[in-house]
């Protein structure tokens, strides 16, 4: 296993060329309205039509993983803040080749996502002002946020603030009219009781099949928490930022997620059309079940509010990427200036990539556009596989050569931390095994074995380099803070 000079904590130093204009109020609703995205508000319709109530139990278990993923994740981050997160990690404890993997697939992800969340919103304002092309929109959005992230983190912050604000406070005020209507408390309703947990099929509708289907599902809405350990190497305090953000993130995720929905699968029937209609979904079908007036325009304007902020974070979290990579010698000089404590170009690729995939969904709807969704569907697992052997290394060494910087500590290490793997295992295999995602899986893997591959030859060539004494690739390496454990 190769041991690897440790690369840089970029935001764990004052001398580092990022800023560190996030405070710790931006942290704390980033992590805060991470978890609240349009795949919970919309696309957890689909995992409904497939296991019915048993969707509360599939929530359950995938979110399980993810707080393990978080906890490993939020460990390596409080004791080596950096602004490649989990990429930094995987390098210190893999190798190079483990790094650029890691980092390169999650920036695809990333900026693949920003176009998928402009074109979701241009439809939704399209909609409300008919006739106006929704590619205009689309390249308004672009432009708003990739201005935005070019100015200075701290815009990034205050967008996210009041963006993750706006989210929070949605769903909070639909947990509190759903348990007020499920306890016969809210006027006009009356207490459905079990009726729609054990009726229409039971809790498991449609078996042990329809569970899984519902627990794949799940599992992707879970995606951006790891957009704060980016975030925390930019803020005044990382190590703290990251640690709080991290302990934290258990109840966020019971009570918006799983808390969500046992709420809607209790007030509504799990078979109702509209429950799986995306221009309804499962919030707007409650709401209007409940007899809430506007119940569809306010959900639709929540789902704009949570695309826009996933643009916005997903342009921030891929040039940080990006940024992060090139630092270490894994990508082009000219991507990794920094100007005004902002990697900008590196925002403008991140956004023009973003911005090429909707211009592909139109010019190539049939074949090149439908084959980057596909690549891009499992990389999210992939991540956490690197996160959780990571940690698995990192742990260990950290313990031996600096165990003061082991803040935040994982549960039961390693029980858990294997548990995780196998779970993540686990996942593969269920993917494999449904002919909806087996196609996402042999995409993804085949980007992550060339990305692999491109990793592994760029280590050797780097190796070679410094055998014949040149310099590490010519690339700056950031600079690890005073008391980093050294590899």
């Amino acid at each position: 296993m190769s041991r690897t000079p440790a690369p840089a904590p970029d935001g764990a130093r004052a001398d580092s060329p990022l800023a560190h204009g996030l405070k710790q109020r931006h942290l704390s609703m980033i992590a805060l309205g991470g978890v609240i995205g349009a795949g919970l508000f919309v696309g957890s319709g689909a995992g409904i039509a497939a296991a019915g109530p048993s969707i509360v139990i599939a929530y359950a278990v995938s979110g399980l993983l993810v707080m393990l993923v978080m906890r490993m994740l939020g460990e390596m981050s409080a004791a080596n803040p950096a602004s490649g997160s989990f990429s930094v990690h995987a390098e210190r404890a893999l190798g190079p080749w483990a790094g650029f993997t890691a980092g390169w697939s999650f920036w695809v992800l990333l900026s693949v996502a920003v176009g998928l969340e402009g074109i979701g919103a241009a439809k939704i304002v399209s909609g409300w002002l008919p006739g106006t092309p929704e590619w205009a929109w689309v390249a308004l959005f672009m432009l708003v946020f990739c201005v935005t992230n070019l100015a200075a983190v701290r815009n990034f912050g205050e967008f996210e603030f009041w963006f993750a604000a706006l989210k929070v406070g949605a769903i909070t005020l639909f947990l509190i009219l759903g348990g007020l209507a499920i306890l016969g408390m809210l006027p006009g309703t009356e207490a459905p009781g079990t009726a729609n947990l054990t009726g229409d099929g039971g809790f498991l509708p449609n078996g042990a099949e329809g569970l899984v289907i519902g627990l794949l599902a799940s599992i992707f809405a879970y995606g951006g928490l790891e957009t704060v350990t980016i975030a925390a190497a930019e803020s005044e305090h990382p190590v703290q930022g990251v640690a709080k953000a991290v302990r934290t993130a258990m109840w966020r995720i019971a009570l918006f997620y799983i808390g969500s929905m046992a709420v809607i699968v209790t007030l509504v029937p799990w078979d109702d059309p509209d429950v799986a209609n995306p221009d309804k979904g499962p919030y707007v079908t409650a709401l209007s079940h409940l007899g809430i007036p506007g119940a569809g325009l306010v959900m639709q304007i929540v789902v704009l509010v949570a695309l826009l902020s996933a643009m916005n974070a997903n342009i921030y979290g891929a040039s940080r990427m990006a940024y992060s990579l090139v630092a270490r010698g894994q990508g082009p000089k000219a991507i990794g200036r920094v100007s005004g404590g902002v990697p900008r170009i590196a925002v403008l690729a991140s956004s023009a990539f973003g911005f090429l995939c909707v211009l592909l969904s139109y010019w190539r709807p049939d074949d090149v556009f439908p084959w980057l969704l596909k690549m891009i569907g499992a990389v999210i697992l992939v991540v956490w596989l690197f996160i959780a052997v990571s940690q698995l290394v990192l742990r260990r060494r950290t313990e031996r050569e600096a165990p003061e910087r082991l803040v935040v500590r994982m549960w039961l290490f390693p029980a858990l931390t294997w548990v995780a793997i196998a779970g993540m295992l686990a996942v593969f295999v269920l993917m494999l095994r449904q002919p909806g995602t087996r196609d996402q899986l042999m995409a993804t893997g085949a980007m992550t074995l060339v990305l692999a591959a491109s990793g592994a030859l760029l280590q050797r060539r780097r190796k070679a380099g410094a055998a014949g004494g040149t310099a590490d690739g010519g690339a700056e390496r950031e600079a690890a803070p005073a008391g980093a454990v050294k590899d």
